[in-house]
């Protein structure tokens, strides 16, 4: 009786705990009820392989092993090498492919791509010069003397240089707005007429009167407009009116002209305390009334004095 309490336990514990140990090793049923019919005394003999006996000790840890070393991995299932190497920076080197190939400049000719980068490179002088003199005048307002020149020479400097950025910026915009009329002559992606010459009108129209805004205003003017010019050149390469590279050109040079007058911006509001005010506009128009005024007072002055002198 002892034994068949003992082999019924063995075998729940094995069903219970895998069933691939059960389904593998299984026990003749018409064995299993001839040893329970028996009498206590006889002898309990079981048909029972070798892995069976290691499953009714350890029934848990091996059902699982069995179930990982016969479960076929992802790899394989896929029909690929389960030991093939997964390339972690495939995807990086694709989107930087596709950042590369989105902004190539291969189709510009050489030309217009050296000239159009030396273009920019005095609009990016001037705005690195703002931002160090800029600094020159803070680490004088801080320390008390500048480091390579005094701040009084440097706000000289910053007042000089100010007049040659934004005179710079609307020579600039003038050109990109005669490229339109350039076009427009060579017949370039048919006749367009009025449109595109007022394209070319647009820029030197909105260019050249920021000459007279106080600087700050000048500097957020024209970043629009080579925004607004950007925008409008991309349209006419889409279009066919320029070539296919003219807006992808466009972009890059408008990047580093925006970011210079972006880099003058801060720079320039470092200083905003310490520099002497500028006049505005509205100031300069009254000071020139005022001295027009100051001449016509003089001349009649002048005129009076004449005429006394000459009845004496």
């Amino acid at each position: 009786m002892l034994n068949q309490t003992f082999a019924a336990r063995a075998l729940f514990r094995a069903v219970s705990s895998s069933k691939a140990s059960v389904a593998r090793f299984s026990v003749s049923r018409s064995g299993f009820k001839a040893q329970l019919s028996s009498s206590a005394h006889q002898s309990v003999r079981l048909t029972t392989p070798t892995s069976l006996a290691l499953s009714l000790h350890r029934p848990l840890t091996t059902a699982l092993i069995r179930y990982a070393s016969t479960v076929p991995s992802k790899t394989e299932m896929d029909g690929k090498p389960a030991d093939e190497d997964v390339d972690m920076m495939a995807g990086i080197r694709s989107d930087m492919k596709t950042i590369k190939d989105t902004f190539s400049l291969r189709d510009v000719p050489k030309e217009a791509l050296y000239f159009g980068m030396a273009g920019v490179v005095p609009y990016l002088a001037t705005s690195l010069e703002t931002v160090y003199l800029a600094w020159e005048m803070n680490n004088t307002a801080t320390t008390g003397s500048g480091f390579l020149i005094s701040g009084e020479t440097a706000e000289l400097m910053l007042h000089i240089i100010e007049p040659l950025q934004i005179g710079y910026g609307a020579v600039i915009l003038s050109f990109l707005g005669a490229i339109h009329w350039g076009l427009e002559w060579a017949g370039y992606g048919g006749k367009h007429g009025i449109k595109r010459y007022m394209t070319g009108c647009i820029a030197p129209a909105v260019a050249w009167p920021t000459l007279l805004f106080p600087i700050e205003h000048a500097l957020i003017s024209q970043f629009l407009a080579f925004v607004f010019l950007y925008y409008n050149d991309a349209r006419a390469a889409a279009r066919g009116w320029a070539p296919h590279w003219y807006g992808m050109y466009r972009f890059v040079l408008t990047f580093i002209v925006g970011g210079s007058i972006v880099a003058s911006l801060i720079g320039r509001e470092r200083i905003s305390q310490a520099i002497t005010p500028e006049h505005t506009f509205t100031e300069k128009v009254q000071a020139l009334l005022f001295l027009r005024r100051k001449e016509i007072e003089e001349a009649k002055r002048k005129e009076a004095e004449e005429k006394a002198a000459a009845e004496e």
